[in-house]
C-alpha cells in the first residue's frame, strides 16, 4: 500500500490508537519515535510505508481504511451506540474494525448509508461547505402543486437559514406525490421539514443516492464501496 506522508498524529488517530488530540499529547510527552528519533514536533510529517513509528516503544501498525455502503432498512437506528439499546445500522454489517456511520438517516428513513472508520472521508461528506448532493425519492400524502414545486426549489427558510431542493420530479409520470428530490444538505430531518413547512406530510422517504453514489443492493443488504468508488468521491469533492 502506497501511502502519503502525513502528520504524524493524523497517522496515530488512523491507526485507531486514540483520538488526534489525544495523539498530540502522546507526542508532547515524548512517548513517540521516528527511525529511532524522539519526535515532540505536532508538525512532523511519516511516511508509515518507509518510517518505523513506534509509541512506548511499540511498532504502531497501520490500520487498513473501511468503506462499506448500507441499503437502510426502517426501524434500525443511525448510530454506534443506542442508549435504548435499539439495533443499530453498525450490528447490521459484519467488521472486525470499529466503523460508524456517515451522517444520518432517520429511524424510520431507507436508502443509501456509507459506514466507515476514516474520519476524514466522514468529514468530507459530512461538512456542509462541500455541498455532497443526496438524492431522495419521497411519498406525500398528497400530490405537491406547482407553486410548491418553485417554493421549494427557490428556497425557503429553516430556522432562519434558506434551505431548497436543487431539483424536482415526479419518479412515475404525473403523480405528484411521488417526488424525487435532490438536495446538498445535511441538516436533521431535512427533506421532512422543508415538506412540511408547506403543509406536506412524509410517508415515506428513501435515500436513492449519496455523492452519485447508488446502492443496487437489497434492502438491509451492504456492500464494500470498491476503490474506484471512493477515489471518485475524494476526486470530486475532496
Amino acid at each position: 500500500m502506497n501511502m502519503r506522508t502525513m502528520r504524524l498524529n493524523k497517522f496515530i488517530a488512523d491507526s485507531g490508537i486514540t483520538s488526534r488530540r489525544k495523539a498530540e499529547e502522546l507526542i508532547l510527552q515524548g512517548r513517540v519515535t521516528v527511525n529511532g528519533n524522539l519526535i515532540t514536533k505536532l508538525s512532523f510529517d511519516a511516511d508509515p510505508d518507509k518510517d518505523e513509528i513506534l509509541l512506548d516503544g511499540e511498532k504502531i501498525k497501520i490500520r487498513r481504511h473501511l468503506y462499506f455502503l448500507l441499503n437502510k432498512p426502517a426501524g434500525v437506528v443511525t448510530t454506534a451506540n443506542d442508549e435504548r439499546n435499539r439495533r443499530s445500522v453498525v450490528d447490521l454489517i459484519k467488521s472486525n474494525e470499529r466503523i460508524y456511520p456517515v451522517g444520518r438517516l432517520d429511524y424510520d428513513t431507507t436508502g443509501v448509508l456509507f459506514l466507515t472508520n476514516d474520519g476524514d472521508f466522514s468529514q468530507l461528506l459530512t461538512h456542509p461547505g462541500n455541498k455532497i448532493p443526496r438524492e431522495y425519492e419521497v411519498r406525500l400524502n398528497k400530490p405537491v402543486s406547482f407553486e410548491d414545486q418553485e417554493k421549494l426549489t427557490r428556497g425557503i427558510y429553516i430556522k432562519g437559514i434558506k434551505g431548497r431542493f436543487l431539483k424536482m420530479a415526479p419518479v412515475k409520470k404525473n403523480d405528484f406525490s411521488f417526488i424525487k428530490v435532490t438536495a446538498v444538505e445535511g441538516r436533521n430531518h431535512f427533506v421532512k421539514i422543508m415538506f412540511g413547512k408547506l403543509g406536506y406530510r412524509v410517508v415515506s422517504l428513501n435515500r436513492s443516492s449519496y455523492a452519485g453514489i447508488t446502492a443496487n443492493i437489497g434492502r438491509g443488504e451492504y456492500r464494500k464501496l470498491s476503490p474506484a468508488e471512493v477515489n471518485k468521491i475524494l476526486n470530486i469533492y475532496g
